[in-house]
């Protein structure tokens, strides 16, 4: 039985249309900052980020002396998001228009398409204006071109998240240069923009330059017509995962399977082996053959018919992909495919909107790969009501030799749970109690609150950069394990979390600092709390703490005394199973303290003194230091103990 870490349900009455000019709300949020020179967009996938940079570009091309538009993305399956598009019969000025010549991400040969590049570059041709090519190309290209050759050129990198400041990044550099020695204007698209997968994507300063538009996927599933709730949860398997198939593959779904890395613990490490059992699972005693197209057609003896694509497996891939690359988002397409089996691809960019379930097999260090799998099944489409996002994972065992990987990959999996949680947490803002009683919509009043406008760098990183902030705080492995181990909640708000933003933001003054983080810790807090309605119906209340507060009541002094991660930390204990978070917890208490062999020795006199004068061992959790100290020396003795037996037994 699959356990849901969290489920999400939507207003099945709010159903946002386009405006005027042919505009997602998102899109004209984006189309509202079209003047900037640096723009950061960070929105869901699928959410309509290619077309809002058609409507950026197009204006940029015909307002604002920009001459060429490059676009740049990961994959050459990704290129079709900005082939040539009608938008003047939904209300727009101008028409998307790209040559075919100027697709790069069409056909093969990297070397020519740096040539063509660097020509397109050089040209003055008025209808040269739009090329799109794929990160590597332009990565190419770039050292063959004067940084002044960007000079009125809007470069747009989409999936962004694959740039880094990182010194061996080319493309990261590539983009600093470009900033640092060209007029050039930027616009950078993503949805996955978050840290603690790798390096961080821009420099501080850098990313400062940016306007940022966030729209989150609460606010996206919101507004759609036939998706109103999506789930995150797992399962955990014993031995090979092969073996839990029929617990977790519902082929009544349209499915991506996600088979692990084979590099990974989970992987049998004979990746089209593993295809071939899912494949049988599938089949069941029926038959199958392999058609034209490269895709599976099953049929099973209950009857059912499926199509099966197999990205694994090198042969016949070409073929696969162009088949899927066919199907389109009309709902006559629907029953053109039901399974895809992948590894590495049908991640970001990828693009099936009947999927409603996503099965990933196997610990996913990154929190990106994560999203991006997600966002392969939350599109809008007529064929679902409900998303689903599974993790099929190896149960930890503490005799394990790999529990040390497992517990980190545990780790990481609680933090994405927690940033989902974020993620998809309704939007508030927050302001001072002043003399105004009226509250506008989404704004909560706090009393003690510092106003956000104390700077305007401080205006801009609550306004603009509060999602990416939480995610940062989320994914803090001091706060993780702080979280885990049942940490006071002020030293959380008041200690760690103004540690990360000092990282974040370097150079803040101490004022700016307390200011962003009450905002912060308020934003993560409401989101986590419980509210509804008082008796009478007219006042919002929230259970902060066991206790529930009237939301016009609310106090900083009341939040900071509150563990902001509670809430999803209770909901982790009860769903993944006690004895699984008391091993991870017991592992991280371990490593607080390090002993020697005589401090261990004087540490279990000291207990045992404590133990017959108390009448109970020492506590972990007590608020005596002296006490704690004897506490973890009892788990390092403890754990001494298991590893002689260990060595003994062998």
């Amino acid at each position: 039985m699959t356990s849901n870490l969290f489920e999400i349900n939507f207003d099945k009455n709010i159903t946002k249309s386009t405006n005027e000019l042919g505009m997602r709300e998102m899109q004209a949020r984006v189309y509202e900052h079209r003047n900037a020179q640096y723009l950061l967009v960070k929105a869901p996938p699928a959410s309509g980020k290619s077309r809002a940079l058609m409507f950026v570009s197009l204006d940029k091309l015909h307002h604002q002396g920009i001459r060429k538009v490059i676009i740049a993305v990961p994959e050459r399956s990704i290129g079709k998001s900005f082939r040539t598009t009608n938008l003047t019969q939904y209300g727009f000025y101008w028409d998307w228009v790209v040559l075919d010549e100027n697709n790069l991400t069409i056909g093969s040969g990297d070397k020519s398409k740096v040539k063509k590049f660097i020509s397109f570059m050089n040209s003055t041709s008025p209808s040269d204006k739009i090329m799109i090519v794929t990160h590597s190309t332009l990565r190419y290209a770039f050292e063959s071109l004067d940084d002044a050759k960007f000079d009125d050129t809007l470069v747009a990198i989409d999936e962004f998240h694959h740039v880094s400041r990182d010194d061996n990044s080319v493309l990261g550099n590539a983009l600093r240069s470009i900033m640092a020695n060209s007029t050039a204007h930027i616009i950078a698209m993503t949805g996955s923009y978050f840290r603690g997968d790798s390096v961080q994507i821009l420099e501080p300063a850098d990313e400062e330059k940016f306007d940022k538009v966030t729209y989150t996927y609460y606010e996206q599933l919101e507004g759609y017509r036939y998706l109103k709730s999506f789930a995150m949860g797992y399962k955990f398997y014993r031995g090979k995962y092969t073996d839990a198939l029929d617990q977790v593959i519902d082929i009544t779904k349209k499915t991506i399977i996600h088979i692990p890395n084979v590099n990974s613990g989970e992987s049998t490490k004979d990746k089209y082996a593993e295809v071939d059992e899912i494949l049988d699972y599938i089949v069941g005693d029926g038959t199958f053959i392999h058609n034209e197209h490269g895709i599976y057609e099953i049929e099973r003896t209950d009857g059912k018919r499926l199509l099966v694509a197999d990205l694994v497996n090198e042969e016949g891939r070409d073929k696969v992909t162009e088949y899927l690359a066919s199907i389109t988002d009309n709902i006559t397409d629907l029953n053109k495919l039901d399974i895809i089996i992948a590894l590495g691809m049908a991640k970001e960019g990828f693009d099936w909107p009947f999927a409603e379930y996503a099965l990933t097999i196997g610990y996913r260090n990154s929190l990106t790969e994560v999203i991006q799998i997600i966002g392969r099944v939350t599109r809008d489409s007529a064929n679902k009501t409900h998303a689903q996002f599974t993790n099929l994972i190896a149960q930890p065992d503490a005799q394990d030799d790999e529990v040390l990987y497992a517990v980190n990959n545990i780790m990481k999996a609680i933090s994405a749970s927690l940033l989902m949680e974020q993620v998809l947490a309704p939007v508030y803002t927050f302001r001072p109690k002043d003399d105004n009683p009226d509250r506008g919509p989404g704004e909560i009043v706090v009393k003690g609150l510092n106003p956000i406008n104390t700077t305007e760098r401080t205006k801009k990183i609550i306004e603009q950069d509060m999602a990416d902030l939480k995610s940062s705080i989320l994914q803090s492995p001091e706060i993780q394990n702080a979280i885990v181990s049942g940490s006071d909640a002020k030293m959380i708000n008041q200690t760690l979390i103004p540690r990360v933003i000092v990282e974040r933001y370097p150079g803040l003054e101490d004022e700016e600092i307390e200011t962003i983080r009450q905002h912060a810790v308020a934003s993560i807090n409401i989101a986590a709390s419980e509210t509804s309605r008082s008796e009478d119906g007219s006042r919002e209340i929230i259970k902060m703490a066991d206790r529930f507060i009237n939301i016009d009541e609310l106090e900083i002094d009341l939040i900071d005394q509150v563990n902001p991660f509670q809430r999803a930390y209770e909901v982790l204990s009860r769903d993944i199973n006690a004895p699984t978070l008391r091993f991870i917890r017991d592992y991280l208490d371990k490593n607080k303290y390090t002993f020697t062999e005589n401090q261990l020795k004087k540490a279990f006199i000291d207990a045992k003194i404590f133990k017959k004068e108390n009448g109970r061992n020492p506590q972990r959790n007590s608020s005596d230091e002296s006490e704690r100290y004897m506490a973890f020396a009892l788990l390092r003795l403890a754990e001494l103990k298991k590893e002689r037996e260990a060595n003994a037994s062998e």
